[in-house]
């Protein structure tokens, strides 16, 4: 498959190593030195067992016309991102193009197919002026959730944490043949990649996590660890997932495991820096609307109140701007 890979950072780097080294043709969109790097030598993953793998060699360009219609678009950068590369990613999208999100947080496309009054509703925390929804349709996503934890520790070295696991679904909730198409191309990558029926109820599993880890873990500046085994922490966690599963339960989320268990698992990741803590100790803009505000716009649209996790959403943005 021809495969363009937008974000050429820590999951958009694992990802697309992996499927060129199962002979995948795969371009990177990317740019500046990390750019040149890629080009000249490739991608390298830094493995947990220690073991290298790589340099693996990959096309990567910053020309997005000239690189042309993809079979599969992978969006790997940040939600926040995503806007500014609608437009350019529109030229990698032809009629049959499958695109996969690789978003945290609740995406764009949230109520595409989704039935009832919300149907088709844009989320303004998400996509404030519906530009994303423009040049990327929603009739051709495939949904993903992204498990593994790794970070870029270089131009064009990936170190993966821990994690393979990268299940896909369908907005409208079925096991199609496009998205057993996907999951076979990851599968065959290496990765655990099962099509699931309820891909929003995964969604939600993970940012379960996010919603409450990646902010706090910002404020304190604490590894998932740290915040477990933190009893004002682990509280606060617990009372910020509590809110948002009153918020999915109502829009018809079956949580499967309880706040304990979910946190528990957080903890076995051990002394790990969330994404957002990586982001705020490299100066970068950290990733707070699609897992906050739009958390807090669903709190609102739907009458329950959410008052922990709107404290920490106005304490995370000042963080932000205090950073910028």
């Amino acid at each position: 498959m021809k495969v363009a890979i937008v974000g050429a950072g820590a999951v958009g780097g694992y990802v697309g190593a992996k499927l060129a080294r199962a002979g995948e043709h795969v371009t990177f969109m990317a740019r500046g030195t990390n750019l040149q790097v890629l080009r000249d030598t490739g991608i390298t993953l830094l493995l947990p067992d220690g073991t290298t793998q790589g340099p693996t060699h990959v096309s990567a360009t910053d020309d997005y016309p000239a690189t042309g219609h993809q079979d599969l678009l992978i969006l790997a950068v940040k939600a926040h991102q995503l806007e500014a590369v609608a437009a350019p990613a529109s030229h990698l999208i032809g009629p049959h193009t499958l695109i996969v999100t690789m978003q945290n947080g609740i995406p764009y496309w949230y109520f595409h197919q989704y039935g009832g009054a919300l149907s088709g509703h844009i989320l303004t925390s998400v996509d404030p002026s519906g530009h994303i929804a423009r040049h990327i349709p929603a009739s051709q996503v495939i949904g993903c959730v992204v498990y593994p934890a790794a970070e870029q520790v270089a131009p064009g070295i990936v170190r993966l944490i821990e994690g393979d696991r990268f299940p896909v679904g369908e907005p409208d909730g079925s096991v199609s043949e496009r998205a057993r198409t996907i999951s076979a191309c990851f599968e065959k990558a290496g990765f655990k990649s099962p099509v699931l029926a309820s891909i929003r109820a995964e969604i939600w599993l993970k940012l379960w996590g996010n919603l409450a880890f990646n902010p706090i873990s910002a404020l304190t500046r604490s590894t998932l660890a740290d915040m477990c085994e933190d009893t004002g922490a682990r509280q606060l966690a617990f009372n910020m997932m509590s809110e948002a599963q009153r918020i999915g339960e109502s829009l018809g989320i079956t949580f499967r495991v309880p706040i304990d268990k979910r946190i528990a698992g957080a903890a076995k990741v051990g002394h790990h820096k969330t994404s957002m803590l990586q982001d705020l100790e490299a100066g970068r803009t950290l990733e707070i609307d699609a897992l906050l505000g739009a958390v807090t716009e669903l709190g609102r649209l739907t009458g329950i109140r959410t008052p922990h996790l709107d404290a920490i959403y106005a304490l995370t943005r000042r963080l932000s701007h205090t950073i910028r």
